[in-house]
């Protein structure tokens, strides 16, 4: 995981262990799993529409949205970034996509 990633997924688990008031993402934890995928889905629909009727920066912006909310979603449902790496990597070992 980049140092970023690491660092993102470190505020986003402290804010579900240890909730603090005024959180953006804690607010999410509080609406609960069915919300925050609702959320994933809208992001999902505006990195489909900045790519298609945008600039590249708004298409990095809603990217960066989409990550942000996919975590959050993985941290509700008891998982981990390291368990999507682990599901890239079997991926990538039984020879499925080969780098260039």
């Amino acid at each position: 995981m980049s140092d970023t990633l690491a660092h993102l997924w470190g505020i986003i688990e402290n804010r579900r262990l240890y909730p603090k008031e005024g959180s953006y993402t804690v607010s999410l934890f509080r609406k609960g799993v069915g919300e925050i995928a609702k959320k994933v889905g809208e992001e999902a629909v505006e990195v489909v529409v900045a790519a298609l009727h945008e600039s590249d920066e708004r298409l990095v912006y809603e990217t960066a949205d989409l990550v942000y909310h996919v975590m959050v979603l993985l941290s509700a449902q008891g998982l981990s970034w390291e368990d999507v790496e682990a599901e890239l990597r079997r991926r990538f070992d039984m020879g499925r996509e080969e780098l260039p």
